[in-house]
């Protein structure tokens, strides 16, 4: 079969103009980066807010395996299958980090006849969007670096700054770091312990998702503590006088990217948040103007419904003020064996008897999906050696579960492939009423709510805090942020925080090993297990087949 890129190339899109035209934007309201790829300004999207509210459907998976899901293939798919049932649909997606890029997971651009285009700029560069952020965050550590050794008139100290450093690549060895070493505050500066973290991991990230204009945007940057004083007060961005240069620095990245799918589909991807550290969803802004252009709106959350999915539940509906219609929860043949202990590197494990062991894992998420309150769809993502009696399996498993499911095959098929699973939502869509209401009151205490996501989503019996987190806990509650939403930040590999723990696992608790506050983004990070906000390569990462020919196309990127 074709590559993703040689698919991509032959397809016959249409200069942005006519995309934003399709949706009623005027030519005069995008500034084009190339043919395929525009911004349209966060003020001029005012004018075609007319009130109206598209059908807004979120995309999520069971728990993340080797064998592959395909959510994002998946929710292409659908917006390309929903177009071809004759809706006007616009998607609303996250863009990709150079981290994943080239590392593991590759790019989240979609692949095979269901991709969004041009898949090769929007998993490398895009429109700087991230580079603008990593700027951002760094200008804001190193005034505070500079605020320090110019006096510390804020009376910060060094042993409880909170900001470290970012950049959008896979580092491992930079998670740990001493800053400020060279021989005195006019080298160096003051030598202290810092870090860095992956850009999507930053907290200017998260703002930029949130925010629902510039205004919001000054107020949640302001808002980013930095560090604490000796006296355990937090110092914001706001009082190290930083706001107006980081605004500076992220006009651009404010406005919303409009792109299409290889048929032709108009496609924001804005926003990039991993969900595993972060909220794990693209922008507000765009979701909200997709919801405006278009009748249906597909997005999608980062990772599985433990993670994306619960944060999008749970923090961006209550900011966003929005919240979906149906939730499509993704799944594949071999995935659910691995769930049910078969191993991809041994073809002998991964059997039926495998498959239907895994079922827990479906439907544990399916059961949390539902407990908020809005209808969920399986799609079973099919891949080309899927056998006849597995995906008949998972059909009559869903049906005695009493919930839908349709097949997905939009990888090999595009929008025909994705018929099926349209249809499905929009029957949802049209006889079964959301009813919407989050997990937890925002006024209970940190700790209870770390334990209702805990108990409830993750299953667990019970949540273990180290003394650093129980320390963390009292400085939150004592500088009046306990009433923030919780952004749980812990292994994608399994419901629990365990990575090794596959299917649905019972009798363990969740270890939080230090809590963090977000007080521009407006939520608490638990960070949990052995979970690190700056992941590593691997033994043969995504990099080592990357290339470009004699022509300048690019070879070996997913």
């Amino acid at each position: 079969m074709k590559t993703d890129l040689e698919i991509a190339r032959e397809a016959k899109v249409k200069p942005i103009g006519e995309i934003a035209a399709s949706i009623g934007i005027d030519n005069d309201d995008l500034y084009p980066y190339g043919k395929h790829v525009a911004k349209i300004p966060v003020e001029a999207l005012a004018k075609y807010d007319k009130g109206k509210k598209g059908k807004l459907i979120l995309v999520t998976a069971i728990t993340a395996t080797p064998a592959g899901e395909g959510k994002t293939v998946t929710s292409i798919g659908l917006i390309q299958g929903l177009k071809k049932i004759g809706k006007n649909v616009v998607g609303a997606l996250r863009e990709p980090s150079l981290g994943p890029t080239f590392g593991v997971k590759g790019g989240a651009t979609g692949g095979g006849y269901s991709q969004v285009y041009p898949m090769w700029d929007i998993d490398l560069h895009f429109t700087g969007d991230i580079h603008a952020v990593g700027a951002a965050h760094n200008l804001l550590s190193a005034l505070v670096e500079n605020h320090i050794r110019a006096g510390n008139e804020l009376n910060i100290d060094p042993t409880q700054i909170t900001l470290k450093k970012t950049m959008d690549m896979n580092c491992r060895e930079l998670r740990n770091i001493v800053v400020g070493l060279g021989g005195g505050r006019n080298s160096g500066g003051v030598p202290h312990e810092s870090g860095f973290l992956i850009t999507s991991a930053s907290e200017v990230s998260a703002i930029l998702a949130l925010s629902k204009d510039r205004a919001d945007l000054r107020k949640r940057l302001a808002g980013i503590v930095v560090g604490y004083t000796f006296d355990g007060k937090a110092v914001t961005a706001g009082d190290i006088g930083a706001v107006g240069s980081m605004m500076v620095l992220l006009k651009d990245a404010i406005n919303p990217n409009l792109v299409q799918t290889l048929e032709g589909v108009p496609v924001f991807i804005h926003g990039f948040p991993f969900a595993n550290i972060a909220h794990g969803a693209n922008s507000i802004i765009a979701t909200r103007a997709a919801m405006t252009l278009g009748d249906y709106v597909v997005t999608e959350a980062g990772f599985a419904a433990d993670l994306g999915a619960e944060k999008f539940m749970d923090i961006v509906c209550r900011q966003g003020g929005f919240s979906p219609d149906a939730t499509v929860i993704v799944a594949s043949v071999r995935a659910l064996m691995t769930h049910g202990g078969g191993d991809i590197k041994n073809e002998a494990t991964m059997t039926p008897e495998a498959l239907v062991k895994g079922f827990c894992n479906l439907d544990k998420h399916v059961k949390n999906m539902q407990s908020y309150g809005v209808p969920v769809v399986v799609a079973i993502n099919r891949f080309h050696n899927d056998t006849e009696e597995c995906l008949d399996l998972i059909r009559k498993h869903c049906d005695e579960i009493g919930v839908k499911v349709a097949m997905s095959d939009v990888f090999a098929k595009g929008g025909e492939g994705g018929i099926e699973l349209a249809n499905t939502v929009v029957d949802v869509l049209e006889n079964t009423k959301a009813n919407y209401k989050p997990l937890y009151d925002l006024e209970s205490s940190v700790e209870d709510k770390i334990k209702a996501i805990a108990t409830n989503i993750y299953g667990a019996d019970g949540v273990v805090f180290s003394a650093k987190a129980k320390k963390a806990l009292a400085n939150i509650e004592e500088n009046g942020l306990g009433n923030l939403p919780i952004c749980i930040a812990k292994t994608q590999a399994s419901i629990s925080d365990n990575p090794k723990l596959k299917g649905a696992p019972t009798g363990w608790e969740l270890t939080v090993r230090e809590i963090y506050v977000s007080g521009g983004a407006g939520f608490i990070v638990p960070v949990c297990g052995d979970m690190m906000l700056m992941p590593g390569l691997g033994k043969v990462p995504a990099a080592m087949g990357i290339d470009m020919d004699a022509d300048g196309k690019i070879i070996g990127l997913k």
